[in-house]
């Protein structure tokens, strides 16, 4: 595994990097792998840029995200394609983006569940999914069925604004059975979205999901959920306070959800309230940046070196150097958060929305992945003397989930291509070091 982020300082990172003298004398046992889990809808983004009037004819609300028929859906792929307005296609899918942008970051192994079609034709949906998927993603464990995947239409009006239609196509047959407990159980953490809970009667991938779920409590393997579309929040926000509450250790959204799940506008106050249903939360501000809230322990609290920063809660940052834990492992509980601004604040150019917070989400699961290949590794290192949820600092988890949103945003895929650069590019290398 890749250590997550950059640094200047000196950490025992990878935990291969020992002494030479006492790897002479000492045998060392091969440093045990780890993996995360996810499930997902698997789907292709297909990009389009469209008039108002397309959108009125296919009854698709601007702004909005609506289910297509199959009939429908065809006809709009269709008249896309032959008036040449499509710009681009993609793999996606927010669990599928997120897995395969932690398997780019940390060069290591992550196993996704879904469905995949059983016969699989060079150029169809299908195998657009798969060559545009990490090798070290695990899909030995998806479920042939039979039929198209999904295919999420992003269309884009002039003024910017994009409206998302969605064809369902079989993504959402997943059975429990074709979920794998052994990995699930094996895993550093199991990430869905809030996408697989409102599935139709008679798809499986919701109880496939609460299937894993369970496999994951039974062992305390972290949950982590991202929310998706404040559309589907605010549809019934008590419903997923409780099973924020009930099943979720690490939440993930945007500003826009918060203020669906919460009722509170400020992304400050709305991770804060967040943090009475989960332990850990990643949230994304558009042009504002980007938050971490969470729990430490009063007695390990480390304050920041940075500016202490205003805003709704006051100097909020000052502990921002504490490293994120489980409020159940805290015996004097305090809560905890950073912020930081866009990267170099943001690219000239943004090339994509679409992504930017499942890139982020990928840096913060990176970073708790870390935590447990170090902790298996290397039991003895006094960074688990008391436990922690993640590896780093709420403060480096900021950054590093910053950059890798930056990443995205600068191309026109929601999934990445390559890790992040050995070396900067730009001469902010400070960032690193701040």
């Amino acid at each position: 595994m890749k250590f997550p982020g950059q640094r200047k300082s000196k950490h025992y990172f990878p935990v291969k990097n020992r002494d030479p003298l006492l790897a002479q004398l000492i045998q060392q046992p091969r440093p045990t792998g780890t993996w995360i889990c996810g499930i997902d809808q698997t789907l292709v983004d297909i990009e389009a840029k469209v008039e108002d009037e397309l959108l009125e004819r296919y009854c698709l609300p601007k702004g909005n995200s609506t289910l297509l028929e199959e009939t429908s859906a065809e006809a709009l792929y269709e008249e896309l394609r032959s008036r040449g307005m499509i710009c681009g296609q993609y793999a996606g899918g927010t669990i599928g983006n997120t897995v395969h942008n932690y398997s780019i970051l940390a060069d290591d192994r992550s196993v996704l569940f879904g469905v995949m079609s059983r016969q699989i034709e060079v150029g169809s949906y299908a195998y657009r999914y798969l060559c545009n998927t990490s090798s070290k993603v695990d899909l030995n464990h998806l479920q042939p069925v039979e039929g198209p995947l999904g295919r999420c239409f992003t269309l884009i009006s002039d003024n910017g604004e994009r409206t998302f239609a969605i064809s369902k196509g079989v993504m959402d047959q997943l059975h429990a059975e074709y979920i794998n407990k052994a990995l699930v159980q094996g895993s550093s953490a199991l990430v869905i979205s809030a996408y697989l809970m409102r599935a139709a009667e008679g798809d499986g991938i919701t109880q496939a999901a609460m299937t894993a779920i369970e496999y994951a409590k039974e062992v305390d393997v972290p949950v982590v959920l991202t929310l998706g579309t404040r559309f589907l929040i605010e549809q019934d926000p008590q419903f997923w306070r409780d099973f924020i509450s009930q099943h979720v250790t690490v939440l993930a959204m945007n500003e826009e959800e918060g203020l669906a799940l919460t009722g509170i506008e400020d992304p400050l106050l709305s991770s804060e309230a967040a943090l009475e249903w989960c332990d850990m939360v990643l949230t994304t501000a558009g042009a504002t940046g980007l938050y971490t809230a969470g729990y430490a322990e009063d007695s390990e609290k480390r304050e920041t070196a940075h500016l202490l920063l205003p805003g709704a809660i006051p100097e909020f940052n000052r502990y921002e150097f504490s490293r994120p834990k489980r409020r159940s492992d805290c015996d004097t509980p305090i809560k905890v958060f950073a912020h930081i601004s866009p990267y170099m604040g943001g690219p000239e150019q943004i090339l994509n929305t679409n992504g930017a917070g499942d890139g982020a989400l990928a840096a913060l699961l990176h970073d708790l992945a870390a935590n447990t290949f170090h902790k298996t590794n290397v039991p003895g290192s006094i960074k688990h003397t008391r436990g922690g949820l993640c590896y780093s600092s709420f403060s480096q988890i900021c950054k590093y989930a910053n950059r890798v949103a930056y990443e995205v945003l600068a191309q026109n895929s929601p999934r990445l291509s390559r890790g992040l650069p050995e070396r900067e590019d730009s001469l902010e290398e400070s960032y690193w070091e701040r």
